[in-house]
């Protein structure tokens, strides 16, 4: 690959490592972007993002402006000749996206239209859907609006939740970049237009959105609990139980009362609409994740 390709890149997360990682290995990336050092933990400790773990580790120099669209002057004076997102956090204006000479390219956790937004991994999940996969596209000013370059599909299994279906995604990203990179560069890369009809919204994860509804299908509160593990994990809070859930089975099954407690030394089932919901692995307020049968000997004492 050439490495006099001057590129800037754009990210975050962990998800937007591996793609960093590549363009590193193929190309001359001379400035990573960001976002500002966050305060974690009961400490409030300043934490730099993993992307910027990389680029330091790399001698790669890092920038991290609090609002990228009044603070850009910095890409302007590099001149870069390509500019690659992947989960960044922030949207880019008209006027930085127009400077790489060879443009914007973005890494999407979705196959596009579908899931335009922060969290198309979480909402996949949470809507059940078979597939999804990785969408790599030019930028423009709408948010996942931009033309298609080329995607490339992954079937979701039973057994995946948020956590393996990250580190399925992001390896994915970064080798549909690397694929199409050659194209790009030469400027031959295909552009296929996004039909607006098939759009479907990822929006950020809210507080309530988390919450475990008995009123809902058991195979929806199953979507929930893998669509939020490892991370902010679906919650339960009824009269009797609190606790995040990182696991569970459903058993459909008729006349079951909403709420109703099935309780055996090994095993905690609640009733929902169509059946039971047996929680085998959960998170205690204040206590470390265990299985259910741990749980409940605790109970006991």
């Amino acid at each position: 690959m050439d490495k006099n390709i001057k590129v800037v890149y754009m990210g975050t997360p962990d998800f937007a490592v591996p793609a960093l990682e590549m363009l590193i290995s193929k190309t001359n990336v001379v400035l990573v972007v960001t976002q500002p050092d966050k305060e974690t933990g009961r400490k409030k400790e300043l934490t730099m993002s993993p992307v910027k773990k990389i680029a330091l580790a790399n001698k790669i120099p890092v920038f991290q402006p609090s609002k990228i669209r009044n603070d850009f002057t910095l890409i302007e004076e590099i001149q870069p000749d390509l500019i690659v997102t992947c989960a960044y956090g922030q949207i880019l204006p008209p006027e930085l996206l127009a400077i790489p000479r060879l443009g914007a390219i973005n890494i999407h956790a979705s196959l596009l239209p579908k899931y335009r937004g922060s969290a198309p991994i979480q909402w996949a999940l949470l809507n059940g859907e078979e597939k999804t996969g990785i969408t790599l596209m030019y930028m423009d000013a709408g948010m996942d609006t931009g033309d298609i370059i080329d995607t490339v599909e992954y079937a979701i299994k039973p057994t995946d939740n948020c956590g393996s279906l990250h580190d399925i995604l992001a390896k994915l990203g970064a080798e549909l970049l690397a694929k199409n990179l050659p194209l790009i560069i030469k400027k031959e890369a295909p552009r296929k237009k996004q039909d607006d009809k098939m759009a479907s919204l990822a929006p950020r994860i809210m507080r309530e959105d988390e919450q475990i509804d008995l009123n809902d299908q058991g195979q929806n509160i199953i979507n929930k609990i893998r669509a939020f593990n490892p991370w902010p994990l679906a919650y339960l809070k009824t009269a009797f139980y609190e606790f995040k859930v990182l696991e569970a089975d459903f058993i459909p099954q008729k006349n079951i009362k909403v709420g109703q407690v099935f309780l055996t030394k090994t095993s905690l089932g609640i009733g929902v609409i169509d059946g039971i919901i047996y929680f085998t692995k959960i998170k205690p307020l204040g206590k470390k994740e265990m299985d259910i049968k741990s749980y409940l000997n605790g109970l006991k004492r």
